[in-house]
């Protein structure tokens, strides 16, 4: 296998792909409105999956899409860039404070620290219309996340993140992801409707 980043290029997603709370003890903890949502959205094949229509994946899809990541460490920026659909997350480390009004982003804002070997990341600034997972798990403009990335040894990475957004969830909760590290491993273009021909297929139950 040849492994980016943030994960491998064999192109098999982990189960927090579909549901970011595969691993989680009872799933994500959703408002009754909200597992209604993504009940309906798995009833219509994930027609409006943001990610079947071409369009950014969002801050969690960055991190379970297949495709390779390379992030980019500067003196005050981090950068992850995905080879899928050739985007781009800016996390600024520059000791700037979240902007108390930030325009609705797919990724969100983000603003970082280093607590010793783990770089730490809060991000506030999100679309309501983002999609979490496959399975369609919502996340509104009033969430928070905040990041935990820490190399575990040379080869691996590992990202605990935490969700705090009242709007759609009963309680706060964190995942923790453990993902394949390679060095010396370059991105490829890869653009989403290169030669696409299934749109015009999508359709519900």
């Amino acid at each position: 296998d040849q492994c980016g980043p943030f994960g491998c290029a064999d192109y098999q997603p982990g189960p927090e792909f579909i549901n970011f709370g595969a691993k989680l003890p009872g799933g994500l903890p959703y408002l009754p409105w909200a597992a209604a949502l993504v009940k309906k959205r798995t009833a219509e094949n994930y027609k409006d999956d943001p990610i079947g229509l071409c369009r950014p994946g969002g801050l969690f899809r960055f991190h379970t899409f297949p495709p390779p990541r390379k992030v980019v460490q500067l003196p005050n920026l981090v950068l992850i860039l995905s080879e899928r659909d050739v985007t781009y997350r800016q996390i600024f480390v520059d000791g700037r404070a979240l902007p108390t009004d930030p325009e609705p982003t797919w990724n969100g804002y983000s603003v970082g620290r280093w607590e010793g070997d783990a770089l730490v990341v809060e991000s506030t600034g999100f679309r309501d219309d983002t999609w979490i997972d496959r399975n369609g798990s919502p996340l509104s403009a009033a969430a928070r996340v905040t990041e935990r990335f820490r190399r575990s040894d040379f080869g691996h990475l590992q990202i605990e993140v935490t969700v705090t957004d009242p709007k759609v969830y009963a309680r706060p909760w964190t995942v923790t992801l453990a993902q394949d590290l390679a060095v010396d491993t370059e991105l490829l273009d890869y653009h989403c409707i290169d030669n696409e021909k299934s749109a015009g297929r999508l359709v519900g139950h």
